[in-house]
């Protein structure tokens, strides 16, 4: 287990479980079904914020981190102004 954290692993999981997701719901839409509204700055912040714990768990640069940390920082605000309004 402590391999499968430290390698990254667990961040890889995170973004594929977010396209799945994102696939899914495209799919629902696709197909005339029901699916949530504006998801998209929701999965980004959430993307960008898995990137970053990858950077950081596998001793990437602390630029990546800190430019992914930013990303998902301006999504989730995006996110937040969106449901505000």
């Amino acid at each position: 287990m402590e391999t499968f954290f430290s390698s990254g692993r667990v961040a890889d999981l995170l973004l594929a479980v977010l396209a799945a997701e994102a696939a899914w719901i495209a799919w629902r839409r696709r197909t005339g079904r029901s699916a949530p509204e504006g998801v998209v700055p929701f999965l980004l912040a959430g993307a960008a914020f898995a990137l970053a714990l990858r950077f950081a768990l596998t001793g990437g640069w602390w630029g990546w981190v800190g430019l992914c940390l930013a990303a998902s920082g301006v999504a989730h605000v995006w996110d937040l102004a969106r449901r505000w309004r």
